[in-house]
């Protein structure tokens, strides 16, 4: 299992092991995938009726909640400890997107030049 110091910070739950090509979670190490593929496919989902988190306002038609017919809300979590990576809006029907897609040998190329460091889990312009 890769060390904290040899992972990249990716979003607030999501960390990138570039040696062994992984995303993980950084709150269980837990690997998630291949860092080639959407990470989300790792992920456990929850296709939410928008009515049960926005709840109507008013009664009515019009109650200012957001018809399922239009959107459905997707979480996506760790299925080591549970931690909630992701939330997408998408309309019924349309795929999962592929939000975070990283050109990995450009990124170690970059690396490897001293062009970037990494500095706590955070990609930085060399100084």
């Amino acid at each position: 299992m890769a060390t904290r110091g040899d992972r990249i910070r990716i979003t607030e739950y999501l960390d990138l092991d570039l040696d062994r090509e992984q995303w993980l979670c950084n709150r269980c190490n837990r690997v998630l995938g291949p860092a080639r593929e959407n990470y989300k496919k790792g992920l456990l989902l929850y296709d939410r009726d928008p009515r049960e988190v926005h709840t109507p306002i008013v009664e009515g038609n019009f109650s200012f909640a957001p018809d399922p017919l239009w959107v459905r809300i997707v979480e996506f979590y760790c299925p080591g400890c549970g931690t909630q990576i992701e939330t997408e809006y998408l309309p019924p029907g349309h795929p999962i997107t592929h939000d975070i897609e990283i050109d990995l040998e450009a990124l170690k190329k970059r690396l490897e030049s001293g062009e970037l460091v990494l500095k706590n889990q955070r990609l930085e312009a060399a100084p």
